[in-house]
């Protein structure tokens, strides 16, 4: 077979098939990820009955955690597993964390002005979650690692593939809300967590399936010296993997004590936020030592544009994180559903029939791409695949239209946006390249901050029609409000993951891979810290006052308005210079 020829039958839609095979795999592992945040502050506050700022601690502490240990992740398998170990050991993790994500145990009740809660369920739960950050810590920055070495630095392609990758990420999420989001909180909460964890065995599947697409390109960079001796009786490898099992309960405890308000360090400063604290100064001194002393001139300079660009990032993710805190808690509260109401199935419990998608989309890619192999020109694959997913699209719409929306489900907006647009701005991107005017890197993130920003704007505005008139406001303005911020986030994010496989040294890719979902992760603590600025505490048997707390919301979002334009016309002004460090890299 000729060079051409292996070209070609890798090819599938103008990118590589591995493209695929990490586009579904992650599209999996979102959708279990995304499913349990959507239900996460909801199942907290209504069936444990914690409070706003309880609620809040703990999904900061969680999702800071879930990015703060890719860090090592990226590490381990820069240095030791290589990617491919490193994803399928994250997938076993994750499967197990979900799945125990399912066991709810008894409501939590209120004797006297007394929370009474189910311990042990809790204690399950604070291992479930434990069990998901060690393996997003393994499994999130290597699978998007693997992406950016299926390409070589100079393909074109680079940026659009990593917007179809984006694209599977808020495809998982989309079906997560409607599925797991909508099973939680309408058929019962282990209904939600289950699913999630159902999705995790899939994606798992997906990837173990699919690897011969990779190429040998996710392979340990010295395969003998994992094979070598390490703690008695074990391998090396397999002394890593006991490392991270063992680490599970110390993280387990972390969240226990985040949970239970334990071992604060003053009123903002809990145990994991002291944790990822102590790793950024680890990462920055690590940082500060590599690009002086084992970089040039020209590798410093990228490095330290790449960390400007992680920043941004730092700063856009702590607005967009409010999706899944005061965004949720705002809209369950202070708005309506339905975005259709004249098509809502009112009688009985409908079941979201996207359960069939999900399933049916990877299952397009497999079918087309066993038949790409046999005959790389036949149209037949293409065909199968877009077929397919016309059908999913058809069941997507059924279910958007008769579902009977909730707090939880409604976080689908975010996703269907950045479906709808990722390829939209995949040809945006292409068609001015060759103008050469395509934005730079830096320039887009800039841009991503503004409309960051900008997308508060609507809320607030409910917000203040809610407190000037007593009455809930329309959901309406929410969707407004994603349209809006995910606009941003296709500006920044997906060009932000290129840019650290292209701006990286490339020994330390995973590691940089690692700090950007470092970066995420204080964006996330900061976000729930903001979010407790909005926390409602409303009184046992009493009404929520819709114009006290409408007040709340609106000094919040009027807050994250000012933050996310002031930072974008900072980052607009550091352009030139984060370009010229840049030195070429477009």
């Amino acid at each position: 077979m000729s060079h051409a020829t292996q070209l070609s039958n890798d090819d599938f839609l103008g990118h590589p098939k591995g493209l695929y095979v990490c586009f579904f795999t992650e599209m999996w592992e979102r959708f279990s990820f995304y499913g349990m945040k959507a239900l996460l502050f909801l199942y907290l506050t209504k069936y444990h009955l914690f409070g706003d700022d309880a609620g809040y601690e703990v999904i900061g502490a969680y999702g800071g955690l879930v990015y703060a240990i890719p860090v090592l992740g990226g590490l381990l398998a820069d240095r030791y597993l290589g990617m491919r170990k490193a994803v399928i050991f994250g997938g076993i993790l994750l499967v197990l964390g979900h799945l125990g994500m399912a066991v709810e145990g008894e409501q939590a009740s209120s004797v006297n002005g007394v929370v009474q809660r189910d311990d042990a369920a809790l204690l399950v739960f604070y291992t479930s979650l434990a069990l998901i950050i060690a393996g997003v810590g393994f499994l999130k920055p290597n699978i998007s690692t693997i992406v950016g070495r299926l390409y070589s630095e100079d393909d074109p392609r680079r940026d659009s593939g990593f917007s179809l990758f984006y694209a599977g990420i808020n495809l998982g999420a989309l079906f997560a809300s409607l599925i797991c989001g909508f099973l939680g909180e309408t058929y019962g909460w282990k209904y939600g967590f289950g699913a999630a964890g159902i999705g995790m065995v899939l994606g798992l599947g997906m990837f173990l399936w699919g690897q011969r697409y990779l190429h040998g390109k996710a392979e340990a960079p010295d395969a003998a010296w994992l094979k070598a001796g390490g703690i008695p009786g074990l391998n090396r490898e397999f002394s890593i993997y006991l490392a991270a099992v063992l680490a599970v309960p110390v993280i387990a405890g972390l969240m226990w004590a985040v949970g239970n308000g334990v071992g604060r360090l003053g009123e903002h400063w809990s145990p994991a936020l002291a944790l990822m604290s102590l790793m950024m100064t680890g990462v920055i001194i690590w940082f500060m030592q590599f690009t002086l002393s084992q970089c040039s001139k020209v590798e410093r300079d990228r490095m330290i544009a790449l960390m400007v660009l992680i920043f941004m990032a730092l700063i856009f993710f702590t607005l967009y994180e409010q999706t899944y805190g005061s965004w949720v808690a705002f809209t369950d509260r202070l708005l309506n559903k339905e975005l259709f109401p004249s098509f809502v199935i009112r009688e009985g419990t409908p079941m979201p029939w996207s359960i069939a998608s999900l399933l049916l989309a990877p299952l397009s890619f497999v079918i087309a791409a066993k038949l790409s192999d046999r005959n790389a020109s036949s149209q037949a694959p293409k065909l199968v695949f877009t077929g397919i997913f016309a059908l999913v699209l058809v069941l997507l719409v059924r279910d958007l239209l008769v579902l009977p929306q909730t707090a939880g489900s409604l976080t689908f907006l975010g996703a269907m946006f950045i479906v709808l647009l990722a390829p939209i701005f995949t040809v945006l991107w292409g068609w001015l390249d060759r103008y050469q005017l395509n934005p730079t890197k830096p320039t887009k993130s800039a841009i991503g901050l503004l409309f960051g920003g900008l997308a508060f704007i609507p809320l607030a505005m409910a917000a203040e029609q809610v407190g000037s008139t007593g009455q809930m406001a329309s959901v309406w303005w929410l969707v407004l409000a994603y349209f809006i911020l995910e606009i941003g986030e296709m500006c920044l994010s997906p060009v932000g993951l290129s840019a650290v496989t292209q701006l990286s040294v490339a020994r330390v890719a995973g590691l940089m891979m690692g700090t950007w979902f470092l970066a995420t992760a204080f964006s996330e603590v900061l976000a729930a810290q903001f979010g407790k600025l909005a926390s409602i505490e409303i009184p046992e048997g009493e009404a929520i006052n819709l114009v006290e707390a409408a007040s709340k919301y609106a000094d919040l979002f009027w807050l994250m308005t000012t933050i996310g334009i002031g930072c974008a016309v900072l980052a607009g002004l550091s352009i030139p210079l984060v370009r010229r460090m840049m030195h070429g890299v477009k």
